[in-house]
């Protein structure tokens, strides 16, 4: 009987351990990520005033978090193009020169799906995503319920764009982002753009709001 109490005891004494490291190591990765938002925050809040000058020209002033947010999700280091506007304004990557040309690019194209977004009467997040995808994707969703969502973004990749650019066999790269590792396992179509874009983007827009 006392040998059963021990074992229960040192059972118990485990469990709290476990417990406890579980408990510093997801503090200590809270901290980390948080510490890397606040970065990133931090480094975006550089272009406040030209986001808003420009944003105000472009009459989308409202979102200009949204502008901030896109920025977050699209700067890489190194990289001028901190909007990745190229495209949009190019037809192809690598024609950007400065950041404040990339802002400029960016947030026109921005504005233009907006408007297009509402003129077909879409929700907000369908503009976001079509930042990514394209303008096409705003009458994609306008036939289909006028909302987006990750599943009909998906759809979306998988069926028109990657096909559509070549990738006709429809394969997949690996995305080790949390969001798509919890939904498929972590990957994108090839030439599909990004069907989590308008999440990520919406992630930001939390971050930005809980370090303002």
């Amino acid at each position: 009987m006392r040998q059963m109490v021990v074992k229960r005891r040192r059972r118990r004494h485990m469990w709290i351990k476990l417990l406890t490291i579980f408990l510093l190591c997801s503090l200590t990765i809270v901290i980390f990520l948080g510490i890397q938002m606040k970065k990133k925050v931090t480094a975006v809040s550089k272009w406040d005033t030209d986001i808003e000058r420009i944003s105000k020209e472009y009459e989308i002033e409202q979102y200009q978090d949204i502008i901030k947010a896109i920025i977050m999700t699209e700067s890489k280091k190194d990289n001028v193009d901190i909007m990745q506007s190229s495209e949009s304004r190019y037809g192809s990557t690598g024609n950007i020169k400065s950041e404040e040309e990339s802002l400029e690019a960016g947030i026109a194209f921005l504005a233009e799906t907006i408007e297009l977004g509402e003129s077909e009467h879409v929700d907000l997040w369908t503009s976001v995503q079509a930042y990514n995808f394209g303008l096409n994707y705003i009458y994609y969703v306008s036939e289909r319920g006028q909302n987006t969502s990750i599943e009909l973004a998906e759809k979306y990749s998988k069926e028109v764009l990657a096909p559509n650019l070549g990738n006709e066999e429809l394969t997949m790269y690996t995305y080790r982002m949390p969001h798509a590792i919890f939904y498929n396992g972590g990957h994108l179509y090839k030439n599909g753009g990004n069907f989590f874009y308008a999440d990520l983007v919406r992630g930001y827009v939390k971050v930005l709001n809980w370090f303002s």
